[in-house]
């Protein structure tokens, strides 16, 4: 997967390596991205996911118009409860479809954030 960084703000998955995704010259296995930065994520067990689990997405202003939650190799689906807790949405999907989503939607100036489980 390339994305051309020269039509996306902020930071931009440009691939994969081993169990985690490279953004500029660092690679993250677990990965909470924002338009304006990306960040190393250490996510609970899925089953177990809450919104204090985003705190850091939570905290932007304007809050996202969604968030892209990247459930690893495969897509899994969260807690019924979570997305009802959240003042935002959720888009479930594998974490590689959810980072090539993210620089798609990135591309187009969407203000959203991701949170990507680690490739096992």
């Amino acid at each position: 997967m390339r994305m051309d960084r020269s039509r996306v703000e902020g930071p931009v998955v440009s691939g994969f390596s081993g169990r985690g995704f490279r953004v500029d010259e660092n690679v993250y296995e677990g990965l909470l991205l924002t338009p304006s930065r990306a960040e190393g994520w250490s996510p609970p067990p899925l089953d177990t996911l809450t919104p204090a689990d985003f705190a850091p997405l939570l905290a932007l202003d304007p809050p996202p118009e969604f968030l892209l939650l990247g459930t690893g190799q495969t897509l899994r689906r969260p807690p019924p409860a979570l997305e009802a807790a959240l003042p935002f949405g959720i888009e479930v999907m594998d974490s590689r479809a959810a980072a090539r989503a993210w620089g798609v939607l990135r591309a187009e100036l969407r203000w959203i954030a991701a949170a990507l489980y680690p490739l096992d």
